[in-house]
């Protein structure tokens, strides 16, 4: 789901979800409250964290985070899935944008988490807007729910349906990257139960069934429906297990440098007004500004620090 609307294909799997949207939200399962506390760092109950997630899709795990009490920005490059989330948690700071370019602020997220949608993204990129919107030990996470398919009913499933975002695993990118430490892993269990309707979206809502022709997603969906009914449990449901995999990892952040001592002021002539050649005075990195071009400046508060400009990024609050 990282590739811009306008450029991506008809058949784009990463761009097909705003066409399922409901059947996405009907038919996929949550995440169990333990996992996403895991995901989190464990805080303290009374611990309000600023959460990012990316690839929110219609909120699945959106809800489990605000259900812990933390701020959360929600964030989908699909309008469509957004619209789903709102609909559910109207309160939830919403804004269209993509792993690899985040609509945040520098250093101002304690905890960036993707829930199912690692596996869309330019890891490169995303890597690098992840590391710059969080704060100093800020904590990246990720999670999937995986089939269980040591049960012999859910391999046959997936044999049908595919398994193409099964052990999808981001440790070794990250480690590669340098630029998060400690990935820890670790799974969970629960149980979805899907009857004969609702077997029918987890299936339509996948991005692989979502993308082929008309006739031939009908026809993946009439095997599903064999398949269940083979079965005989009717509308009393069964349960479909996952794994749910867990993993988080901690920015590495470089120090800010040194601030340089302010220089000696001489206070005969320094004063407001007063005028002074650019090449006397040291930058706030240590270097001096380059000899040509205008050559004075005006003098204000001796020794006080230029505010950076705002640069106006902000996560907006579509509604």
């Amino acid at each position: 789901m990282s590739q811009d609307a306008t450029t991506s294909s008809p058949r784009d799997p990463a761009r097909s979800f705003g066409g399922v949207a409901e059947a996405y939200d009907r038919g996929r399962p949550g995440y169990p409250a333990e996992a996403v506390a895991w995901l989190l760092g464990n805080p303290a109950a009374d611990q309000q964290l600023t959460v990012l997630e990316l690839g929110a899709g219609t909120g699945k795990l959106t809800e489990q985070l605000v259900a812990a009490g933390h701020e959360v920005h929600a964030t989908d490059p699909d309008e469509q899935m957004l619209a789903v989330l709102r609909r559910r948690l109207p309160d939830v700071m919403t804004a269209v944008g993509t792993a690899e370019e985040i609509p945040a602020p520098d250093s101002s997220i304690d905890v960036v988490v993707a829930g199912q949608s690692w596996h869309w993204f330019d890891h490169t990129r995303a890597v690098d807007e992840v590391r710059r919107v969080l704060k100093p030990r800020g904590r990246y996470s990720m999670v999937w729910n995986t089939r269980d398919e040591r049960v012999p009913w859910v391999r046959k499933l997936g044999r049908l349906i595919g398994t193409q975002e099964q052990g999808t695993d981001p440790s070794e990118v990250l480690d590669a990257s340098l630029k998060f430490i400690i990935v820890e892993h670790t799974t969970f269990s629960q149980w979805q139960r899907v009857d004969r309707r609702s077997i029918l979206d987890l299936v339509a809502s996948r991005s692989n069934v979502a993308v082929l022709p008309e006739h031939e997603r009908e026809q993946k969906l009439a095997e599903v429906l064999e398949l269940y009914d083979s079965y005989g449990r009717g509308m009393d449901g069964m349960q479909l297990p996952y794994d749910v995999h867990c993993y988080r990892s901690r920015v590495v952040k470089s120090p800010a440098p040194p601030r340089p001592p302010a220089p000696a002021v001489d206070a005969s002539r320094d004063t407001p007004g007063d005028t002074e050649t650019t090449a006397e005075r040291p930058r706030v990195d240590g270097s001096t500004f380059p000899s040509g071009g205008p050559d004075t400046r005006t003098v204000t508060d001796a020794g006080a620090a230029a505010q950076p400009p705002d640069d106006g990024t902000l996560l907006i609050h579509l509604r």
